[in-house]
């Protein structure tokens, strides 16, 4: 009995939710930031390296012309996360999944959550810093100098110390410690200088371009690519490695490829939600710049990746610098040196986005006492200055000695898993009832009620339909994950009609249908915010699924490096953080989440 006492107890601790306190008065950070600063944060970040560099390869690759259906659909599937990410806004508190998570599945969770998105951060500061050091003259002689002098042998380490990029965290993470508002200024600025770039290549294109290029020939392209190799007589296995030609060269499933590669262009609206407790106005203008931002950002991608298709033949196109390339197929090479200001600023703006995440979400973890007491303190400026130094150091640390060509796959396990973990969080609100006396405590609903809960719900929420929503969600996205690894492992012999494939995938389908049922079926909860999202729960549960999806394409290596990254984490927060958890004295004044918070309505 003992041992059953503690591990109730344990999994009582675990399973600790984040309350909001009944007296939201005077925050602790400085309501600042306005909606034009959360569109300008969310465009810098998010429109990052990859409108100057993705856009080339994905088009030379993978989808040719339709890259522009490419990012398309990668911009809806964004757009699953930017649904649900919205509806969280009136949680007026920084932390962005973090805190999504710690209010409505539980503290556990919320940790995961939260290392996720720092390895995500740190990676990404890391290596956008990598990239400017790399695309500026200064950065291209201190390289030199110091691969000359400071040469570095090591596996996975970098070819040389750049003490270029390290001391350029260090110097942004100076300018952040001083608050927030002055980052953000600093950061329209260039985010401005950098979609004027974009529209000047946009325009460029549609005014210089020619739409044969989007009805090339099959017969057309071992021509084209002969002449340009200065071997006309070369012909041979030459149209296979660019496609067919027309819009579509590579097929549909090109273009579906393609989408999977330019949503990672599309990750970074998250940093708006990290400063919720800096926003004037959290309810209104958090939805506006999520969605604002990621519309912006389509439209970007899209004018360029047309104008770049269009300038120039798609299977001519430079994968590492394509819009200079391009502007030299026209004719235009002066416009490098325009191309080349965009191109600092997007990588500048990019970086601060990151960085201006990832001090919040250290803040946000220390202040409930999962991480260190000391990266909660604020400075006079009413700014996290502890974390901001502390994950500045980490980053230029990474910068300064780490290859990260091998841990940015990392990034993509730990973004879509925040995706996933905030869209669970959703259903896991919208169906949350207001506790009653009456009802069934949620974790004793019986088995046989199932059928009753699928025939005959409830007419209003209740904690046992809440708990039937709760199993049927980890029911789906258990079976979520095995319809992934089938799909990704037995593909061959599913296009072969292998009967014990096409077996091993009906049958979780099956499952995923009926327990969807079983949730659509629950009565939702009453409350109403600024921002939900619409079609529950199919958006919330199409968006763990694709993500699933995604995620099983990585390869074992990158999860073996994932998995240690996560044992560190653990380390952490079973030695420090489930002793130090605010949520274990929880205060008198708190309420639960599931009651109606303040500028929440209710229908009556």
């Amino acid at each position: 009995m003992p041992c059953w006492g503690c591990l109730y107890s344990l999994l009582k601790t675990l399973s600790h939710r984040k309350q909001v306190p009944a007296s939201l008065e005077g925050p602790s950070l400085h309501r600042c930031l306005s909606t034009m600063d959360l569109i300008a944060l969310g465009v810098g970040s998010t429109l990052g390296a990859g409108v100057y560099v993705l856009a080339g390869e994905v088009a030379k690759t993978s989808s040719g012309p339709s890259i522009i259906l490419s990012f398309l659909i990668a911009a809806v599937v964004s757009a699953l996360a930017v649904f649900c990410y919205a509806e969280f806004a009136h949680v007026p508190l920084a932390g962005s999944a973090y805190l999504y998570t710690y209010v409505t599945v539980g503290e556990l969770w919320a940790f995961i959550a939260e290392w996720n998105l720092l390895l995500s951060y740190v990676i990404g500061t890391a290596s956008v810093v990598r990239a400017w050091s790399a695309s500026s003259d200064l950065g291209k002689k201190m390289g030199k100098f110091l691969g000359a002098y400071v040469a570095v042998s090591s596996v996975g380490l970098a070819e040389h110390l750049d003490a270029f990029a390290a001391g350029l965290v260090v110097l942004l993470a100076g300018l952040l410690s001083f608050g927030v508002k002055e980052s953000t200024t600093v950061n329209k600025v260039f985010t401005a200088l950098n979609v004027l770039v974009v529209l000047f290549v946009t325009v460029s294109g549609f005014i210089k371009g020619d739409l044969s290029n989007w009805k090339l020939r099959e017969d057309d392209l071992p021509w084209a690519t002969a002449h340009e190799a200065g071997n006309p007589s070369m012909t041979d296995n030459v149209t296979s490695a660019f496609g067919v030609g027309g819009f579509m060269p590579y097929g549909f499933t090109g273009s579906l490829a393609g989408a999977s590669t330019c949503f990672y262009a599309f990750v970074g609206f998250d940093c708006i939600t990290t400063t919720g407790e800096e926003v004037r106005d959290p309810q209104r203008s958090i939805p506006m710049g999520i969605i604002l931002s990621l519309l912006i950002c389509f439209l970007a991608y899209f004018g360029v990746s047309a104008a770049l298709t269009l300038m120039m033949p798609y299977y001519l196109l430079d994968t590492m610098s394509p819009i200079p390339v391009a502007f030299e197929y026209i004719g235009w090479s002066s416009a490098k040196h325009a191309l080349a200001v965009g191109s600092l600023c997007t990588l500048t703006t990019s970086l601060l986005g990151s960085m201006v995440a990832m001090p919040w979400i250290l803040y946000a973890t220390a202040r409930d006492g999962l991480l260190f007491k000391p990266l909660a303190k604020l400075s006079r400026r009413q700014c996290p200055v502890v974390a901001t130094l502390v994950s500045g150091a980490v980053a230029a640390l990474l910068a300064l000695f780490f290859d990260l060509k091998a841990l940015v796959d990392m990034m993509s396990i730990t973004t879509q898993l925040a995706y996933s973990l905030v869209a669970g969080c959703v259903l896991l609100l919208r169906y949350r009832p207001e506790p009653s006396p009456q009802d069934t405590p949620a974790g004793k609903v019986p088995a046989v009620r199932l059928w009753d809960r699928l025939v005959c719900p409830p007419p209003h929420p209740t904690p046992g339909s809440s708990a039937v929503v709760a199993r049927a969600l980890t029911a789906t996205a258990a079976l979520v994950c095995v319809v992934s690894w089938v799909s990704a492992s037995g593909l061959p012999c599913l296009w072969d009609w292998g009967a014990w494939c096409i077996t091993a995938l009906a049958l979780p389908l099956l499952g995923i249908l009926v327990t969807v049922l079983l949730i659509w079926r629950q009565p939702q909860s009453r409350e109403r915010s600024s921002c939900m999202v619409p079609c529950l729960p199919f958006l919330p549960l199409l968006s763990i699924t694709i993500n699933s999806i995604l995620l099983a394409q990585l390869g074992a290596a990158t999860w073996l490096r994932y998995l240690l990254w996560m044992a560190i984490g653990f380390l952490i927060y079973f030695v420090y953080g489930i002793r130090h958890s605010a949520e274990s004295h929880r205060p008198k004044g708190a309420v639960p989440w599931d009651q109606p918070a303040r500028g929440v309505t209710q229908d009556p």
